[in-house]
């Protein structure tokens, strides 16, 4: 079964196409930079074992244009890898939001859409872009069925004395103000892969999603019982160009003593804080290198992010009743040889013993990086929403 993943964002599309059961992409690419003048798209095919790369200009085009170019992609007589745009039977979608109402991969319809307008307001820069997605989607695969994966379904695991914020019952019964937490197609897929990797199905895990974006999140036998992301994706760690947790009097302390509008704070706080308010970057090898060269603000951001995790970890452990695995995931997680270190070092009560020569020792797949006799596993482990998305619609399609 040919399965298209398409995960859109407000300027992008990343997208793989899977020939399900096979879990290995025969194509993937990503379009970038859309609403420019310069929208690029880089296009991947895997074929007898080598990649072929192509990378093209687009100019000035939107998602539809996008995509219209990858459809003609995936049957360019060069490198295409179907032969007609019939071939493809599914595609699966990427939907940040999924309120109350979605939990499981879901079939969409006129209905289902409809719903998923409504959820605009809970996810104004993500759900519209998915909606986008999905509408394009079917003008140019007619005959696919369109299905939608929700980021924040894994999280509907949560128990009410986690996803409950201690403010007056209506606001929740009336207004549906809780966590949802998100990331959640990611730490899913991390949790399947430690499950596998360790051959136990009863694993107290904390998973730790280190991108632009960062969450992390506490499962117990697969199931998330709590998460650090909220109501919206600014709690919790320390990201790319959010603040995270935060004091919400500084909130109430901007607008009436500092005359910030409520529009100025809620930027500054998602567009204008995390790493790049710290350290003037929000891409890490930067702040790296400035550290490298003594910038003191460039070490204090490292130190808070680092610190902000360890608290976490500390607390999910407390959550779980103890902790078999720690593992972290995603370009930061996946890739920033000293966030693990200073994260994982001096950990020694929680039963992490850390391996600084495993950490620094680059290999592709699941890998260890505490020490043979630690209490504590610590994995890193490759992330791939698009595999889990395509996974969850192969297994609607086959219940």
């Amino acid at each position: 079964m040919n399965i298209f993943i398409i995960n859109s964002g407000s300027s992008s599309i990343k997208y793989q196409l899977f020939k399900m059961p096979s879990t290995a992409p025969v194509c993937s690419g990503l379009v970038e930079r859309i609403g420019s003048d310069d929208v690029a798209l880089t296009h991947k095919v895997t074929a007898n074992g080598e990649e072929i790369k192509r990378v093209f200009k687009l100019g000035k085009a939107d998602h539809e244009a996008g995509l219209n170019k990858v459809n003609e992609l995936l049957t360019d007589p060069e490198f295409g890898v179907i032969q007609d745009r019939r071939d493809i039977q599914a595609v699966g979608h990427r939907v940040v939001h999924g309120g109350e109402r979605f939990w499981e991969p879901t079939r969409i319809t006129g209905e289902v859409k409809q719903a998923l307008k409504k959820l605009f307001l809970l996810a104004p820069l993500h759900n519209p872009a998915g909606y986008t997605g999905i509408e394009v989607a079917e003008k140019i695969f007619p005959d696919a069925v369109q299905i939608a994966v929700f980021d924040t379904a894994f999280h509907h695991t949560l128990p009410p004395k986690a996803f409950r914020f201690a403010i007056p019952d209506q606001y929740y019964t009336g207004n549906n103000i809780r966590v949802y937490g998100f990331h959640g197609t990611s730490h899913g897929f991390i949790a399947g892969q430690a499950a596998a990797y360790l051959e136990r199905d009863d694993l107290k895990l904390i998973s730790i999603h280190l991108g632009n974006g960062c969450s992390i999140t506490a499962i117990d036998k697969g199931r998330s019982v709590d998460t650090s992301m909220g109501f919206g994706p600014l709690s919790g760690l320390i990201m790319g160009t959010r603040s995270g947790d935060i004091d919400p009097t500084v909130i109430f302390y901007m607008i009436d003593q500092l005359g910030y509008t409520p529009e100025q704070v809620n930027d500054l706080l998602n567009k204008n804080s995390g790493m790049l308010g710290l350290a003037g970057s929000n891409d890490m090898r930067d702040i790296r290198k400035a550290m490298a060269e003594g910038d003191a603000n460039a070490k204090l951001a490292y130190e808070m992010y680092a610190y902000r995790i360890k608290k976490y970890i500390g607390a999910y452990a407390a959550a779980l009743n103890g902790v078999d695995v720690v593992a972290f995931t995603a370009g930061v997680g996946e890739n920033d040889v000293f966030v693990r270190k200073m994260v994982c070092e001096d950990m020694e009560y929680l039963g992490i013993s850390f391996d600084a020569n495993k950490n620094s020792t680059r290999s592709d797949g699941i890998r260890e990086i505490s020490t043979d006799d630690s209490r504590v596993k610590v994995l890193i482990i490759p992330t791939n929403e698009e595999l889990e998305i395509a996974n969850q619609c192969y297994g609607l399609l086959y219940k």
